[in-house]
């Protein structure tokens, strides 16, 4: 478990991320996470969302990879495979983010859920299972709404039936 002023540090920076440049963003974060052992799940977790969060999908798989392999516990497990899913999506590997996401569908639910399917359907529509992809976003949305939820789950199932 990582100290309570430095993950307060830490959401501080994300808090602020829209008014730091990329490079500040990654250094800020860089600059946290040498404060942890070398090895900390955490740490790795959080040096792959700066990269990701700066176009640098490429770079921010292997650390997911590493921080979820180390034993990343928690929300940080979850958020890291939804991003581990869509850093692979964007560098064109749709079917590895389809099959992370349908395994995390089973995980208990919590506040992330609508967060799996979404990211779920765009890695669907990447690899050709539109009416699959809309079908699960639309089942999403549909307890959001203050009206029609029971006619938009209707229709979202019919889509793949």
């Amino acid at each position: 478990m990582t100290d309570p002023d430095w993950e307060r540090r830490v959401a501080e920076v994300w808090a602020a991320q829209d008014q730091l440049d990329e490079s500040a963003l990654r250094a800020r974060i860089e600059s946290l996470t040498a404060e942890l052992p070398e090895d900390s799940s955490e740490g790795l977790f959080e040096r792959a969302c700066a990269l990701d969060s700066t176009g640098h999908s490429d770079r921010a798989v292997p650390l997911y990879r590493r921080a979820l392999a180390d034993g990343l516990a928690g929300t940080r497990r979850r958020r890291a495979t939804i991003q581990l899913a869509s850093s692979l999506r964007n560098i064109g590997r749709a079917t590895e983010s389809v099959d992370l996401l349908e395994a995390e569908l089973e995980a208990e639910p919590d506040e992330l859920d609508d967060a799996v399917r979404a990211f779920l359907a765009l890695a669907l529509v990447d690899v050709g299972r539109e009416r699959e992809a809309t079908s699960l976003a639309l089942s999403a949305l549909a307890p959001h709404l203050p009206r029609y939820q029971r006619s938009l789950t209707n229709y979202a199932r019919h889509l793949t039936s």
